[in-house]
């Protein structure tokens, strides 16, 4: 099953400005979810974002923010985005397919990440963008996701899966601006 850019959306957890200087390896984490960001805004993917207690946790961090202008914003006090119902109505429940990433992902990515394959949905959980204050847990949940039938992938799977061919010119853009 491949990500296709017309059946899929980018749901980006919870990168929030109180918890990402605790998460282990953040900044590479913040910086590979706005990188999916441009990328999504770029190839026509819509975007979700998820804050979880934004009034306790802070904003989303401003690399990200500034990456998903135009995106979908939803707050929510579970950990599961499906389960809080703030999902419903967004481009996550219109699309088939939710490419998920962000923190942390042994609690808010896993448990939105499993609900939504639980409703249904394909799900995609992206390594490289994903993660959690120990990285123990962070492994845990990829484990625990790849049993319950989630795809376990990168950002560049993510990103050449949207493109789906070379030789176009959103390609040669993508290329040019985000793989090179």
């Amino acid at each position: 099953m491949l990500m296709n850019r017309e059946t899929s959306v980018l749901l980006v957890v919870d990168v929030q400005q109180r918890l990402a200087p605790a998460i282990h390896d953040g900044q590479r984490v913040a910086a590979n979810c706005a990188w999916l960001a441009r990328v999504a805004a770029r190839v026509g993917v819509p975007v979700v974002v998820t804050e979880q207690i934004p009034e306790k946790l802070g904003g989303t961090v401003e690399e990200v923010r500034a990456a998903t202008e135009g995106a979908e914003w939803v707050s929510k006090h579970c950990f599961s985005a499906q389960s809080d119902g703030c999902l419903a109505s967004t481009a996550v429940d219109k699309r088939r397919q939710v490419i998920v990433c962000g923190t942390e992902a042994h609690v808010c990515v896993q448990q939105t990440a499993l609900d939504l394959r639980w409703s249904g949905k394909e799900v995609f959980v992206v390594a490289d963008a994903s993660g959690s204050r120990d990285p123990a847990n962070r492994d845990l949940a990829f484990e625990r996701m790849r049993m319950h039938g989630i795809e376990i992938v990168s950002r560049e799977m993510v990103a050449f899966e949207w493109l789906q061919r070379a030789g176009t010119d959103v390609f040669r853009e993508v290329n040019r601006d985000f793989i090179r």
